[in-house]
């Protein structure tokens, strides 16, 4: 059950091939080693793309750029900038995993140039840091979106939160445990959905722009800068701009489940990363057609303040768009963050047992359940707390709420520290 590649089963015996004996045996391919197979197409890899770079941060909070830029204008172009620099570094990647077709992304290529301790130091920090929290920060993110509805008045009660995201999670590593191909079909169902609900954001736009409703588009206006960004605030603005495109190089972490990845790999990379560019600098000019640059700053969840703007009953489809897209968004992780365990396992830099796939599912449970076990820790760690704990996750008609605290809760607590922090509430006891 070990997880290694499959390799040509020939020895290079010089004497003839000794004929097949007619009695009982091992059944067809007892004798194949048992390994990931290829099933992620060229659709399935688009989808993995987009899906991991896609994420609730466009829906909920994409005025870091603006902030930082000081104009509407230098804004959409940092949008477009970020988006032409992940498609640089997309093609190093493909050309990286053409010449090194092994899983594992980041991981595999270091190990393979630098050696092994830099390679053994990225798994580590990534196993333990980087995958455990943006895993409890988006699964957490899905629950209080879910949940926003039964507590419209208030904040949900952080068990009622923490017990949803784990379910989430628990549901989708049995999914992605069970099967690749059940995995993948999910990932391109809600990557479609969060595109089509991006698409409504845009196509809103486009009829306010055809309606006259572009006054913030125009370039006297896009041009006028509110304050005068230095060359710190320019490199703030475009750091914010290159987060939003994080998750780009998911699709090498499987490089080895990929059918045809000579060809598939770089036609994935030039078809997603334009696209998302696309996506992220119209629906950024979506938003202005419905919002001043100072109600975009002021918003807590812009898509929600547009929806509620421009499309009145159907304005719960924003908060459904997050959901959904937060859902998506835990499956790719998961799906790519158990490869990376896997990879690591078989060089030996994590415990072996991590290496073993399912004879018959060929999936890589071991592994898949160590990024639950990891993830939700994340979910149920209390060593942060504040006041408003979990409200950085919700919708700004509800953070205007939040000093409501629901009858059942005299306390909320934060759901991860870091979180916090990243979401700029301080950690602190009620």
């Amino acid at each position: 059950m070990v997880g290694h590649t499959q390799q040509p089963s020939g020895r290079g015996n010089p004497g003839p091939a000794p004929s097949p004996s007619p009695g009982p045996g091992p059944g067809p391919g007892a004798s194949e080693r048992v390994a990931l197979k290829k099933e992620i197409g060229l659709v399935s890899a688009c989808t993995i793309i987009i899906g991991n770079i896609i994420g609730s941060g466009i829906f909920i909070s994409p005025k870091g750029v603006l902030e930082h830029s000081g104009s509407v204008g230098l804004a959409l172009f940092v949008w477009v900038l970020g988006g032409g620099v992940t498609a640089l570094g997309s093609l190093c990647y493909a050309e990286l995993g053409v010449a090194i077709p092994k899983s594992g992304g980041d991981y595999a290529y270091v190990t393979e140039i630098f050696g092994g301790l830099a390679g053994f130091l990225l798994l580590w920090s990534a196993v333990l840091i980087m995958y455990p929290t943006s895993l409890a920060v988006i699964s957490m993110t899905f629950s209080n979106y879910v949940l926003q509805p039964v507590f419209p008045n208030c904040i949900p009660p952080a068990a009622a939160s923490r017990a949803l995201s784990m379910a989430c999670l628990m549901l989708l590593t049995w999914v992605n445990s069970s099967s690749v191909r059940w995995a993948t079909r999910i990932q391109d169902i809600f990557t479609g959905g969060k595109l089509l609900a991006l698409s409504l954001i845009i196509g809103v736009g486009f009829v306010q722009i055809f309606q006259g409703h572009f006054e913030e588009l125009t370039p006297s206006n896009a041009f006028d800068f509110w304050m005068t960004p230095s060359v710190g605030h320019l490199a703030l603005a475009f750091l914010q701009g290159s987060f939003a495109f994080s998750g780009w190089n998911f699709l090498n972490y499987v490089t080895e489940e990929l059918v045809d990845p000579r060809k598939n790999l770089p036609r994935a990379i030039v078809i997603s990363i334009p696209l998302v560019t696309f996506v992220y600098t119209f629906t950024n000019v979506a938003y202005f057609t419905a919002m001043s640059p100072q109600e975009l700053l002021a918003s807590n969840a812009v898509a929600v303040t547009f929806g509620e703007k421009l499309l009145g009953y159907f304005s719960w489809v924003m908060p459904v768009s997050v959901a959904l897209s937060t859902f998506g968004g835990i499956n790719g992780y998961l799906f790519t963050s158990s490869r990376l365990c896997f990879s690591g396992a078989r060089e030996g830099h994590l415990p072996s047992l991590l290496a073993m796939i399912h004879v018959r599912h060929c999936t890589p449970i071991p592994a898949l359940l160590v990024c639950l076990h990891l993830g939700a820790h994340g979910v149920w760690s209390r060593r942060h707390h504040h006041p408003h704990g979990g409200a950085c996750f919700l919708p700004g008609s509800v953070l205007e709420k939040q000093t409501k605290v629901c009858a059942q809760t005299h306390r909320i607590h934060d759901t991860l520290g870091p979180g916090a922090v990243l979401c700029g509430l301080p950690p602190g006891s009620p």
